[in-house]
């Protein structure tokens, strides 16, 4: 089953790739704020090496990349091709020399041990099929004063910007909430797992804090067009649907929506739980 999820993972991931480059300047005003505190945590010195894994479109790697300057490298990672390319591009538009980009497994890192000062992680640990197993990783490839910060999704009832949907889709399709612990947005949203896995791989958590954002969104369609190209496995749930069930789905979830319907459109709340490491 690990194997199942991660291929079906690796497959979702590539088809998001493109929606989440063409969306990346949205990702990052809203949510900015949660990367520049990743960053400053484990506080890149000029010279070092900084490790970002599940980077996606790069912004939050980047931004440390601005703090280790010209003599220290930025290692921009994704297990899924079309992400590291997207990232490429934009490092390159950026004029950014001091980027390396890898397609990397987080799970199983082709890094020698101790070969890099920091780890950034924003919303990636709780999607792999085996954290465990990349949190090991992690401890392995840090240097002994290295840290790392990370970022997960908190409980869904503060993150009703993806709860919302979920649930829809569930009810209309009749399946079952999935297991806490199992791979997804919400499976490290009880602070007692991250820190038990955090525990089991010899890393001792120095801070962790809720850090709260919201998605806005125009109008509906901005919404529908998000969860269709940038969800996740939500997104593919939907693609499997006949168009009439799409069309069904779709005003299911704008009522389920209306609380959170504003002047300028729509405001979801969210909720990430970062984490300071060493």
């Amino acid at each position: 089953m690990t194997q199942e999820y991660a291929q079906a993972s690796y497959e979702i991931w590539q088809r998001m790739a493109q929606g989440w480059d063409a969306e990346r300047r949205w990702i990052w005003d809203g949510s900015r704020h949660i990367g520049e505190w990743m960053v400053a945590a484990i506080d890149p010195q000029p010279g070092q090496i900084i490790l970002e894994l599940a980077a996606g479109p790069g912004e939050t790697g980047f931004a440390a990349a601005e703090r280790v300057g010209p003599t220290g490298r930025l290692i921009s990672t994704d297990f899924s091709p079309n992400m590291v390319d997207a990232a490429r591009r934009q490092s390159t538009q950026l004029g950014l020399s001091n980027v390396e980009h890898r397609i990397l497994d987080a799970q199983h890192m082709d890094l020698e041990d101790r070969s890099v000062d920091g780890v950034l992680c924003r919303w990636g640990f709780m999607l792999m099929a085996d954290p465990a197993m990349a949190f090991n990783e992690t401890r392995r490839v840090l240097r002994p004063a290295g840290k790392l910060a990370f970022s997960v999704w908190g409980e869904p009832t503060r993150n009703p910007w993806a709860a919302v949907p979920a649930r829809v889709i569930r009810e209309h399709m009749g399946t079952p909430p999935p297991k806490p612990d199992a791979p997804g947005i919400f499976a490290m949203a009880d602070p007692k797992r991250t820190l038990s896995l955090l525990a089991a791989a010899k890393l001792r958590c120095e801070r962790m804090e809720i850090v709260d954002m919201t998605w806005r969104f125009p109008n509906i369609d901005a919404v529908w067009r998000f969860l269709t190209t940038m969800a996740g496995g939500v997104a593919l749930e939907i693609a499997t649907m006949s168009r009439e069930e799409q069309i069904a789905v779709r005003h299911e979830i704008e009522a389920a929506a209306e609380p959170f319907k504003t002047g300028m459109g729509y405001a979801f709340p969210g909720s990430a739980q970062n984490t300071l490491a060493a």
